[in-house]
């Protein structure tokens, strides 16, 4: 092959690296700071000032007691209580009002900083949807063909219930628990060093004890995310299936295989828990007995007098000693809250980085720069473009070489010229495909399951690219021609139909946004569905739900004509768009169809021999080459194998 081919699969889903970990959080502090920028600076400064709050009042605790320790010790020299209240009062009063007014700080910062995070919550969640959904609409169909559509749901829901956790309530806790640390660390320096160092010997022991325990815990928190997800993609295949399930008294087996996707996601979620349910009473616990060291030790230094070391230069004493005590509970506490964080971090870390793979896909690639324009004859004959619609379509070709623009009528005209594919570079399934369709010529392809019929029609339309070869539009390498405008200029009917929740006006006008009331009926007439539509409810205004699942099969396929009817598409491909429904309807799609296939290039892919008869040229594939060709007179002369398929001798499978 003249050209390598890309994994349609994409890249593998195996667990993330520790690398690319650090970078999925790094890149989720860039998305909510590129979005919110001086929100999340406030936020900052408010968790700062709730977090100074909640941690500072052990100082002033210190001055309140201090004060009364002396106020008891004027007492004790003989001075009368009120005297010796007069001496303190306003020391206590001081540290009091002082304390009000740090308390009354952070609640102010504190409920500041809830209202603004839980808009950057709900504006940052609502920015990723975005990308995401803006990012699927540009990825190839090979992508939505090799992925689980439960599994790709899962991303809206599951990951992003992840990530709205770690933002809203992991995120602002780890950064309140570090500022807590940090200024009760000093102010138990200020007090003093040696219980100081039993906090922090105890801490050593609980951040062990948490790395043990919680880094254990961390792949079982990724695999969980990954077993929900195949699990949502299994229900979504099953839902979707059930009639076929039901028909085939295949409960059982569905049932077992659901069962072994539960018990995986069961097993990996127990496991995870376990790990995180067993960290928090240990680390509490922990934090207990440290508590009654710190007691004792204490008790111990104030008897035996042992010189204190501190940056206040106080002595221990139970003024000292109660505030420390008090702190050392709140130190230990935000490490025990930093931990228990840890498990909703890491699960919020695999739902970004399960997101970030969506986001990182690779797009589709499109380098057309030949566009489709209206277009109208000038005075002299030649084609212009032109502002108003005219019915009539060129391709405008801008020429890099010269700097000049050609104007090509669009005509219908298609062309390949020996054209490899393979799905993947280890199995070629079309081979040394060459044919011409003509503007008006009705082409159509026969052959068994998997001959290569639809896969020529999605070269055509370019939902994948060619491995070798040339396939040419109104003389114009579609390579060169802008995907959208050339999907815009074909029309596709499917054999399996897709209606949208919606009035029936709103299916048809599908094909062409823009299309008024009265195109849309007389698309619905050519394709023979107006009858049937007013006889419905509310008539074009009836409302679709579930794939327009109280209709039948027949009358689904004819809002899909009249759908693809009012775009008024050159060329239009037909993908056994009459295999499932029964003959008498077929009567009533055939002339729909024949009446949409006027005057139009038109593919045909079709296993009822009979309705291909009146084509212009049919071709015949089996095992993705073109085995015979002509037209329904000349291959039944030729005595091969389509006047096999056609008398009967031989079946497609």
């Amino acid at each position: 092959m003249s050209r390598p081919m890309s994994n349609p699969r994409g890249p593998k889903m195996g667990r993330p690296t520790r690398k690319a970990k650090k970078g999925t959080f790094k890149r989720l502090i860039g998305y909510v700071t590129k979005y919110y920028k001086l929100p999340f600076i406030l936020v900052l400064v408010c968790i700062g000032l709730s977090s100074l709050a909640t941690a500072l009042p052990g100082i002033f605790q210190n001055k309140v007691l201090t004060a009364a320790e002396t106020g008891l010790g004027l007492v004790s020299e003989g001075n009368s209580a009120e005297s010796a209240l007069d001496a303190v009062l306003p020391d206590i009063i001081s540290a009091v009002s002082v304390l009000i007014c740090i308390y009354v700080l952070g609640l102010i910062a504190s409920f500041v900083k809830t209202r603004t995070m839980a808009v950057i919550t709900q504006g940052f969640l609502h920015k990723m949807r975005t990308v995401m959904f803006d990012k699927m609409q540009r990825l190839p169909i090979k992508y939505f063909d090799t992925h689980k559509h439960g599994d790709i749901m899962s991303y809206y829901t599951n990951d992003i219930d992840t990530l709205r956790q770690l933002v809203s309530q992991s995120l602002p806790q780890i950064i309140t628990s570090c500022i807590i640390l940090v200024t009760v660390l000093f102010i138990m320096l200020y007090f003093s060093l040696w219980m100081t160092l039993v906090v922090l010997f105890g801490v050593m022991l609980m951040l062990i004890t948490s790395k043990k325990i919680g880094g254990g815990g961390a792949k079982y928190f990724v695999k969980q995310q990954k077993s929900l997800g195949k699990c949502e993609g299994y229900i979504e295949e099953m839902i979707n299936g059930q009639k076929v399930v039901k028909v085939f008294n295949h409960e059982p087996k569905t049932k077992a295989e659901f069962n072994a996707l539960n018990e995986q996601l069961c097993n990996d979620a127990t496991t995870a828990n376990k790990y995180a349910n067993t960290l928090m009473p240990i680390i509490n616990n922990l934090g207990h007995i440290l508590y009654v060291l710190l007691v004792l030790t204490g008790t111990i230094l104030y008897f035996f007098d042992v010189p204190n070391i501190s940056i206040s230069g106080q002595d221990l004493n139970i003024a000292t000693i109660i505030p420390f005590l008090g702190m050392s509970k709140q130190f230990t506490n935000n490490v025990s809250q930093l931990s228990q964080q840890a498990n909703a971090i890491i699960m919020g870390l695999a739902g970004a980085d399960r997101i970030f793979e969506l986001i990182d896909e690779p797009a589709e690639v499109d380098e057309g720069y030949v566009t489709l324009v209206n277009a109208k004859y000038g005075e002299n004959g030649e084609i212009t473009e032109c502002e108003e619609r005219t019915g009539m379509w060129a391709w405008k070709h801008p020429h890099a070489s010269d700097g000049t623009v050609t104007y090509t009528k669009l005509t219908g005209d298609v062309r390949l010229n020996q054209v490899d594919f393979g799905y993947n570079e280890e199995k070629i399934v079309l081979h040394d495909i060459s044919l011409y369709a003509e503007p008006g010529q009705k082409i159509a392809f026969v052959g068994a399951t998997g001959a290569g019929k639809t896969t020529i029609t999605n070269l055509i339309n370019r939902f994948y690219d060619i491995a070798d070869g040339k396939i040419r539009y109104d003389g114009i390498n579609i390579n060169k021609i802008r995907k959208s405008d050339l999907r815009r200029s074909l029309g596709v009917v499917l054999q399996d139909v897709n209606l949208f929740t919606g009035t029936v006006m709103d299916n048809i006008r599908y094909g062409k946004l823009d299309a008024t009331d009265e195109e849309c009926i007389a698309a619905a007439k050519r394709a023979n569905a107006h009858s049937f539509i007013t006889m419905l409810p509310d008539g074009y205004n009836t409302v679709l739900t579930g794939n327009g699942s109280g209709l039948s099969q027949g009358q689904r396929q004819l809002i899909s004509i009249a759908r693809a009817a009012v775009a008024d598409p050159p060329v239009m491909i037909l993908d056994e768009a009459t295999s499932s429904i029964d003959t008498r309807t077929e009567a009533i799609v055939s002339a729909g169809m024949d009446a949409l296939m006027q005057g139009r290039t038109v593919f045909v892919i079709a296993h009822r021999l009979s309705t291909i008869k009146n084509s212009d040229v049919i071709m015949v594939l089996d095992k993705g080459r073109i085995i015979e060709r002509g037209s329904h007179d000349d291959l039944i002369q030729q005595r091969g194998k389509y006047y096999q398929l056609y008398t009967g001798a031989f079946e497609l499978e």
